[in-house]
């Protein structure tokens, strides 16, 4: 409901930019669901619905995508690349692979200070071609360092679809070679990817060293709003996948359970739509992040140089 309301905002010219992760909601909270509150995230740029999980407002999740005074890092991230401290969560990079270096050294950090967390660090199929990814690789599987490298493979990076991305036969056997486990799963069965996590973070904080999961899963909508999926996807590849969809499959093992139902669902849709539109209005009234904040945060102590900056920018302004 958050992308489809999000994705209008961007079209109406209200917000900038927009990454959806419609079509792969299995994977990213079928995942970070098997963590604990210690744990970290480190994502990619696909997983901003894990920070909700975790606990950020939503106010500030749509703060963040005006960059307005609401968000938290003053508008100087790209839109959709969140950041959660409370939540153990680290800013989202577009930089493709760069995180997971990062992952591994947290995790290595952790180990040297006998702190027993876990790091989930997301990557999509494109990262696996880049150089970050294998030097993370190499790494985690010398120290055996408590990390989950958890893969949503959903078939296109941007406009390059996943068989030219690697000559291996999937994404999950690249583990072999670094010496640690590596496993294929439906990333559309949220249930599934749940407990392939939860075993491979329980391992992880015993001191067994990494997993790799390759979840496998589809990006029903565009890689942005930047990005037109039809000129490069046979539609019928989209059909197919629709039928797969992880939240209908989900909201269905529920009823088959009797755990939900539709007025369950019906009072949900219009609960939340109340509460996300009630979050937009306030949030789209803030004004912007005041001017001297482009030069705050990169010093304890403000420079004389930078001062100098900062008042003649206000002076500037004021005139």
């Amino acid at each position: 409901m958050i992308d489809e309301k999000m994705v209008l905002l961007q079209r109406q010219g209200r917000i900038g930019f927009y990454g959806p992760i419609t079509g792969q909601e299995g994977a990213a909270i079928g995942s970070v669901a098997a963590l604990e509150p210690r744990d970290w995230v480190v994502p990619a740029l696909r997983e901003a619905a894990t920070a909700l999980y975790r606990g950020l407002p939503l106010d500030t999740y749509i703060a963040q995508l005006f960059g307005n005074s609401g968000d938290w890092i003053q508008g100087r991230q790209m839109p959709c690349h969140h950041t959660y401290r409370d939540g153990n969560y680290v800013a989202m990079s577009s930089c493709v692979g760069n995180q997971l270096p990062c992952a591994v050294g947290i995790a290595m950090a952790a180990q040297y200070r006998k702190d027993p967390v876990v790091v989930l660090a997301y990557l999509g199929d494109g990262a696996t071609s880049e150089g970050d990814f294998h030097s993370a690789m190499n790494f985690a599987g010398v120290y055996k360092s408590p990390v989950v490298f958890f893969c949503q493979n959903n078939q296109w990076a941007i406009s390059v679809p996943a068989a030219k991305q690697t000559a291996s036969k999937n994404f999950a056997v690249k583990a072999a070679a670094y010496g640690f486990e590596g496993v294929r799963i439906d990333g559309n069965d949220a249930v599934e990817v749940f407990e392939t996590t939860q075993k491979a973070v329980k391992k992880a904080r015993k001191g067994d060293g990494p997993t790799f999961i390759e979840a496998v899963t589809y990006r029903m909508g565009g890689h942005t709003t930047s990005d037109d999926p039809a000129r490069y996807r046979d539609p019928k590849e989209v059909e197919a996948w629709a039928k797969k969809d992880p939240v209908d499959r989900l909201r269905k093992h529920l009823e088959k359970n009797k755990l939900w139902n539709k007025q369950q669902e019906k009072q949900l849709e219009e609960e939340f739509t109340t509460e996300l539109n009630a979050a937009i209005e306030r949030v789209e009234k803030l004004p912007p992040p005041p001017l001297e904040s482009m030069f705050e945060d990169v010093y304890a102590v403000m420079p004389p140089h930078l001062q100098e900056q900062r008042d003649q920018a206000l002076a500037r302004h004021a005139k």
